[in-house]
């Protein structure tokens, strides 16, 4: 992966997270135990620290960065959609951030807060915990059932079990010119779509 210290700063990676080759690592970047980070992500803590706690996803082309001196943090099982900004927040243990979400300084997202997909979220603003948060700006729009909780915490649960699969087998290689006869399949894991399950009409 690309990583680069500055001014005496070096990222740390635990060996069992894994870190796509083309993710950029810089400076004050910490990322703890079973984590992955996805094709294209990038970490800057050239200003502030950026802290991934254990068991998070920070996915395709996410970008995470801190207002000087401050720290941009995900604490364990946090769920980074693909795509997403996140500048100089706190994003608390179990919470979702969707595809596409801008958050910015100061933000804090609770413990199993949701963040909706391509929702802005404006500085200093807090998603009380177990909330779904939508829109730009985002406002606080009903509290979470207890199987989309138990829907995203599966959902990390594939992520992580994805880095141990990703350390095991990942490899650069050169592309077949065709598919080869009866080609393999990757195996599927148990998972359903958010919008599948039974929602109230709070929705």
């Amino acid at each position: 992966m690309p990583s680069y210290q500055l001014e005496g700063v070096i990222p740390v990676v635990h060996p069992s997270s894994f870190v796509h080759p083309t993710a950029s690592l810089i400076g004050d970047v910490v990322i703890g135990p079973d984590c992955y980070v996805g094709p294209g992500a990038s970490l800057r803590g050239d200003f502030g620290r950026i802290v991934v706690g254990a068991g998070c996803n920070v996915q395709d082309n996410c970008i995470l960065h801190s207002f000087p001196g401050e720290v941009s943090l995900l604490e364990e099982q946090a769920h980074v959609g693909h795509g997403a900004v996140l500048h100089g927040c706190t994003v608390r243990r179990g919470a979702l951030i969707g595809i596409a979400a801008v958050l910015m300084d100061g933000v804090v997202v609770e413990e199993e807060a949701f963040v909706g997909a391509l929702s802005f979220v404006r500085a200093a603003f807090v998603v009380p915990r177990r909330t779904l948060a939508l829109g730009s700006p985002a406002r606080v729009v009903r509290e979470l059932k207890a199987q989309e909780i138990e829907w995203k915490a599966s959902g990390t649960r594939q992520y992580q079990e994805l880095a141990r699969r990703c350390l095991a087998s990942f490899r650069e290689c050169a592309p077949l010119p065709a598919p080869e006869p009866d080609r393999p399949r990757i195996a599927p894991v148990d998972a359903v779509p958010l919008h599948t399950i039974e929602r109230g009409r709070d929705r």
